[in-house]
Protein backbone atom coordinates (compact mmCIF):
# COMPACT_ATOMS: atom_id res chain seq x y z
CA UNK A 1 0.00 0.00 0.00
CA UNK A 2 3.07 2.29 0.43
CA UNK A 3 5.52 3.42 -2.84
CA UNK A 4 8.12 1.86 -0.97
CA UNK A 5 6.44 -1.17 -1.24
CA UNK A 6 7.44 -2.26 2.34
CA UNK A 7 6.08 -2.02 6.14
CA UNK A 8 8.91 -0.92 7.29
CA UNK A 9 11.52 2.08 7.10
CA UNK A 10 9.12 5.23 5.56
CA UNK A 11 7.47 5.42 2.38
CA UNK A 12 3.98 7.04 1.59
CA UNK A 13 0.38 5.67 1.23
CA UNK A 14 -0.15 5.28 -2.52
CA UNK A 15 -3.22 7.46 -3.27
CA UNK A 16 -5.20 4.32 -4.40
CA UNK A 17 -5.22 2.92 -0.86
CA UNK A 18 -6.40 6.00 1.29
CA UNK A 19 -10.01 4.74 1.78
CA UNK A 20 -9.38 1.47 1.74
CA UNK A 21 -5.83 2.94 4.64
CA UNK A 22 -8.82 4.64 6.16
CA UNK A 23 -11.52 1.79 6.26
CA UNK A 24 -8.91 -0.25 8.46
CA UNK A 25 -8.45 2.68 11.35
CA UNK A 26 -11.96 1.59 11.36
CA UNK A 27 -12.11 -2.32 11.50
CA UNK A 28 -9.21 -2.17 14.15
CA UNK A 29 -11.37 -0.02 16.51
CA UNK A 30 -14.08 -2.26 15.99
CA UNK A 31 -12.35 -5.62 16.70
CA UNK A 32 -11.06 -3.85 19.46
CA UNK A 33 -13.89 -2.64 21.02
CA UNK A 34 -15.93 -6.19 20.64
CA UNK A 35 -12.85 -7.83 22.77
CA UNK A 36 -14.02 -5.20 25.35
CA UNK A 37 -11.10 -2.99 24.88
CA UNK A 38 -12.78 0.41 24.46
CA UNK A 39 -10.80 3.07 22.30
CA UNK A 40 -11.12 6.74 23.05
CA UNK A 41 -8.58 8.41 20.74
CA UNK A 42 -6.62 7.70 17.39
CA UNK A 43 -3.72 9.17 15.45
CA UNK A 44 -3.60 9.79 12.09
CA UNK A 45 0.31 8.47 12.07
CA UNK A 46 2.87 7.67 14.60
CA UNK A 47 6.19 9.80 13.38
CA UNK A 48 4.92 10.72 10.24
CA UNK A 49 8.18 12.63 9.46
CA UNK A 50 10.28 9.71 10.82
CA UNK A 51 11.52 6.86 8.53
CA UNK A 52 12.17 4.53 10.78
CA UNK A 53 13.37 0.74 10.75
CA UNK A 54 10.33 -0.46 12.39
CA UNK A 55 6.53 0.00 10.59
CA UNK A 56 6.61 3.42 9.65
CA UNK A 57 4.59 5.94 7.17
CA UNK A 58 5.76 9.28 5.99
CA UNK A 59 2.96 12.25 5.67
CA UNK A 60 3.61 15.80 4.66
CA UNK A 61 1.37 18.12 6.92
CA UNK A 62 -0.86 18.68 3.43
CA UNK A 63 -1.02 14.89 3.13
CA UNK A 64 -2.00 14.27 6.58
CA UNK A 65 -4.21 17.26 5.96
CA UNK A 66 -6.19 15.97 2.93
CA UNK A 67 -6.20 12.25 4.25
CA UNK A 68 -7.99 13.70 7.51
CA UNK A 69 -10.90 15.70 5.31
CA UNK A 70 -11.18 13.61 2.40
CA UNK A 71 -11.17 9.84 4.31
CA UNK A 72 -10.32 9.15 7.60
CA UNK A 73 -12.59 11.76 9.52
CA UNK A 74 -15.66 11.09 6.89
CA UNK A 75 -15.29 7.18 7.03
CA UNK A 76 -15.03 7.59 11.01
CA UNK A 77 -18.36 9.46 11.01
CA UNK A 78 -19.96 7.32 8.59
CA UNK A 79 -19.08 4.41 10.63
CA UNK A 80 -20.09 5.32 13.56
CA UNK A 81 -17.13 6.56 15.53
CA UNK A 82 -17.46 10.01 14.83
CA UNK A 83 -17.05 10.30 18.61
CA UNK A 84 -13.81 8.79 18.84
CA UNK A 85 -10.97 11.45 19.69
CA UNK A 86 -8.75 12.12 16.53
CA UNK A 87 -5.04 13.38 16.83
CA UNK A 88 -2.68 15.08 14.34
CA UNK A 89 1.13 15.02 14.59
CA UNK A 90 2.06 12.78 16.86
CA UNK A 91 5.45 13.66 16.33
CA UNK A 92 8.16 15.78 17.91
CA UNK A 93 7.44 19.44 19.79
CA UNK A 94 10.14 20.87 16.93
CA UNK A 95 7.74 20.91 13.79
CA UNK A 96 4.81 21.17 15.92
CA UNK A 97 3.56 24.60 14.70
CA UNK A 98 4.52 23.88 11.33
CA UNK A 99 2.31 20.86 11.39
CA UNK A 100 -0.75 22.16 13.38
CA UNK A 101 -1.33 25.11 10.87
CA UNK A 102 -1.12 23.00 7.82
CA UNK A 103 -3.77 21.07 9.25
CA UNK A 104 -5.69 23.07 11.52
CA UNK A 105 -5.85 26.13 8.95
CA UNK A 106 -8.08 24.06 6.70
CA UNK A 107 -11.65 24.80 7.98
CA UNK A 108 -12.89 21.19 6.91
CA UNK A 109 -9.51 19.16 8.02
CA UNK A 110 -10.08 21.02 11.48
CA UNK A 111 -13.58 19.85 12.12
CA UNK A 112 -12.64 16.37 12.17
CA UNK A 113 -9.65 16.96 14.46
CA UNK A 114 -9.66 17.52 18.44
CA UNK A 115 -6.33 18.03 19.07
CA UNK A 116 -2.34 17.69 18.01
CA UNK A 117 0.02 15.17 19.76
CA UNK A 118 3.59 15.48 20.19
CA UNK A 119 6.63 13.31 21.53
CA UNK A 120 9.98 14.82 23.25
CA UNK A 121 12.59 13.29 21.21
CA UNK A 122 13.85 17.21 19.75
CA UNK A 123 16.18 16.45 22.55
CA UNK A 124 18.41 14.04 20.08
CA UNK A 125 19.61 16.19 18.83
CA UNK A 126 20.76 18.22 21.48
CA UNK A 127 17.84 20.74 22.23
CA UNK A 128 16.22 21.55 24.66
CA UNK A 129 12.79 20.68 25.34
CA UNK A 130 11.04 23.32 22.82
CA UNK A 131 7.99 24.39 25.20
CA UNK A 132 7.67 27.56 23.20
CA UNK A 133 6.00 25.88 20.22
CA UNK A 134 3.44 24.45 22.43
CA UNK A 135 3.05 27.50 23.97
CA UNK A 136 2.67 29.26 20.14
CA UNK A 137 0.41 26.23 18.77
CA UNK A 138 -1.93 26.73 21.97
CA UNK A 139 -2.35 30.37 21.25
CA UNK A 140 -3.01 30.14 17.65
CA UNK A 141 -5.79 27.37 17.82
CA UNK A 142 -6.97 28.30 21.78
CA UNK A 143 -10.23 26.04 20.48
CA UNK A 144 -8.24 22.60 19.90
CA UNK A 145 -6.33 21.05 22.37
CA UNK A 146 -2.78 19.46 22.99
CA UNK A 147 -1.69 16.26 24.03
CA UNK A 148 1.58 14.72 24.87
CA UNK A 149 1.34 10.96 23.24
CA UNK A 150 4.72 9.34 23.97
CA UNK A 151 7.70 9.92 25.71
CA UNK A 152 10.70 6.99 26.81
CA UNK A 153 14.10 7.97 28.14
CA UNK A 154 16.21 5.62 25.70
CA UNK A 155 19.12 3.23 25.68
CA UNK A 156 18.19 1.04 28.78
CA UNK A 157 20.80 -0.15 31.52
CA UNK A 158 19.57 -2.06 34.26
CA UNK A 159 22.13 -0.23 36.88
CA UNK A 160 20.19 3.37 35.73
CA UNK A 161 17.02 2.63 36.57
CA UNK A 162 17.52 4.14 40.12
CA UNK A 163 19.07 7.41 38.37
CA UNK A 164 17.28 10.61 39.70
CA UNK A 165 17.28 11.75 36.23
CA UNK A 166 14.69 9.95 34.39
CA UNK A 167 11.99 11.08 36.82
CA UNK A 168 13.21 14.73 36.23
CA UNK A 169 13.11 14.33 33.23
CA UNK A 170 9.71 13.54 33.27
CA UNK A 171 8.59 16.24 35.89
CA UNK A 172 10.62 18.94 33.71
CA UNK A 173 8.36 17.62 30.40
CA UNK A 174 5.46 17.42 32.64
CA UNK A 175 5.63 20.79 34.36
CA UNK A 176 6.78 23.10 30.92
CA UNK A 177 4.07 20.88 28.95
CA UNK A 178 1.30 21.77 31.00
CA UNK A 179 2.34 25.89 31.64
CA UNK A 180 2.27 25.89 27.67
CA UNK A 181 -1.31 24.83 27.51
CA UNK A 182 -0.87 20.50 27.28
CA UNK A 183 -4.07 19.51 28.73
CA UNK A 184 -3.19 15.36 28.95
CA UNK A 185 0.08 13.60 29.29
CA UNK A 186 0.81 9.74 28.38
CA UNK A 187 3.72 7.87 28.62
CA UNK A 188 5.11 5.49 25.75
CA UNK A 189 5.33 2.28 28.07
CA UNK A 190 4.24 1.73 31.69
CA UNK A 191 6.15 -1.74 32.21
CA UNK A 192 9.15 -3.11 30.56
CA UNK A 193 11.20 -6.00 31.44
CA UNK A 194 14.59 -5.73 32.61
CA UNK A 195 16.29 -5.65 28.86
CA UNK A 196 14.18 -2.77 28.01
CA UNK A 197 11.97 -4.57 26.20
CA UNK A 198 10.30 -6.78 24.57
CA UNK A 199 11.09 -4.95 21.41
CA UNK A 200 11.54 -6.67 17.83
CA UNK A 201 13.89 -4.17 16.60
CA UNK A 202 15.91 -4.25 19.63
CA UNK A 203 15.03 -0.68 20.35
CA UNK A 204 14.94 -0.94 24.38
CA UNK A 205 13.97 2.33 26.06
CA UNK A 206 13.60 2.82 30.42
CA UNK A 207 9.67 2.77 31.73
CA UNK A 208 8.28 4.06 35.13
CA UNK A 209 7.94 0.55 35.99
CA UNK A 210 10.40 -2.38 35.16
CA UNK A 211 9.95 -5.98 35.41
CA UNK A 212 12.98 -8.68 36.35
CA UNK A 213 10.99 -11.58 34.85
CA UNK A 214 14.26 -13.65 36.06
CA UNK A 215 13.15 -13.08 39.70
CA UNK A 216 9.41 -11.62 39.45
CA UNK A 217 10.55 -8.79 41.51
CA UNK A 218 8.81 -5.27 40.29
CA UNK A 219 11.31 -2.35 40.38
CA UNK A 220 9.36 1.24 40.57
CA UNK A 221 11.86 3.89 39.56
CA UNK A 222 11.39 7.62 40.19
CA UNK A 223 9.79 8.51 36.94
CA UNK A 224 7.06 6.53 38.44
CA UNK A 225 6.34 8.69 41.28
CA UNK A 226 6.44 11.53 39.48
CA UNK A 227 3.98 10.56 37.25
CA UNK A 228 1.71 9.71 40.31
CA UNK A 229 2.58 12.46 42.16
CA UNK A 230 0.90 14.80 39.55
CA UNK A 231 -1.68 11.98 38.72
CA UNK A 232 -2.43 12.06 42.25
CA UNK A 233 -3.41 15.72 42.60
CA UNK A 234 -4.04 16.58 39.17
CA UNK A 235 -7.32 15.34 39.16
CA UNK A 236 -9.52 15.22 36.22
CA UNK A 237 -11.58 18.79 35.22
CA UNK A 238 -8.55 20.11 36.75
CA UNK A 239 -7.73 23.98 35.20
CA UNK A 240 -4.18 25.35 35.37
CA UNK A 241 -3.47 28.44 37.28
CA UNK A 242 -0.88 30.98 37.28
CA UNK A 243 2.12 30.10 39.73
CA UNK A 244 5.58 31.47 39.17
CA UNK A 245 9.38 31.05 40.25
CA UNK A 246 11.86 33.32 42.06
CA UNK A 247 14.92 31.45 40.48
CA UNK A 248 15.57 29.92 37.11
CA UNK A 249 16.20 26.50 37.78
CA UNK A 250 12.85 25.96 40.01
CA UNK A 251 10.02 25.09 37.84
CA UNK A 252 6.48 25.55 39.06
CA UNK A 253 2.82 24.92 38.06
CA UNK A 254 -0.35 24.42 39.19
CA UNK A 255 -3.88 23.55 39.18
CA UNK A 256 -7.26 24.58 40.57
CA UNK A 257 -9.31 21.01 40.90
CA UNK A 258 -13.20 20.65 40.54
CA UNK A 259 -13.74 20.68 43.63
CA UNK A 260 -11.99 23.97 44.36
CA UNK A 261 -8.77 21.68 45.89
Amino acid sequence: MKDSGNMLRGGKLLPQYRRAWANYYVKFIKDYEQQGIPVWALTVQNEPMAIQKWKSCIFTGEEERDFIKGYLGPTLQTSGLGNKTLIAWDHNRDLLYQRASAVLDDPQAATYVWGIGYHWYETRTGSAMLFDNVRRVHEAYPDKNLIFTEGCVENFKLDRVGHWALGERYGMSMSGDFNAGTVGWTDWNVLLDETGGPNHVGNFCFAPIITDTRTGKLLYTNAYYYIGHFSTFIRPGARRISSSSNRDVLQTTAFRNPDAA
